[in-house]
């Protein structure tokens, strides 16, 4: 069975910074691309950012580019998001995800994602 499990969420102050982490079990890891999502109260979720199986390739949402960043360890079954320069518009709960196909490109539809973490809440305050 596979898990997917988020860590590293917290409470911090605008322009602070946080690193998420999923520890992923029950699947190959090292051959899937990898999705982080966020929803916030009363909204959709939606796509933040992606890395593909091999960690070459990424691709971010517009309002977290060149804020956050994403990757991965294949050797300890993780991937990360480092949230730098944090504003208040980032509180949300963050989702980690695997994508369905094996060698999958990197995608930003929900759809694509089989597998989805718990989640874990970041709030970050003005």
């Amino acid at each position: 069975q596979v898990q997917l499990v988020e860590s590293g969420g917290g409470l911090v102050q605008a322009g602070g910074s946080l690193r998420l982490s999923c520890a992923a079990s029950g699947r190959t890891f090292s051959t899937y691309a990898m999705g982080w999502f966020r929803q916030a109260p009363g909204k959709e979720r939606e796509f933040v950012a992606g890395i593909s199986w091999s960690g070459g390739k990424t691709l971010y949402a517009d309002s977290v580019k060149g804020r956050f960043t994403i990757s991965r360890d294949n050797a300890k079954n993780t991937v990360y998001l480092q949230m730098d320069n944090l504003k208040p518009e980032d509180t949300a709960v963050y989702y980690c995800a695997s994508e369905r196909r094996k060698f999958g490109a990197v995608v930003a539809a929900q759809d694509d994602y089989d597998y989805w973490g718990q989640g874990t809440q970041v709030t970050v305050s003005s």
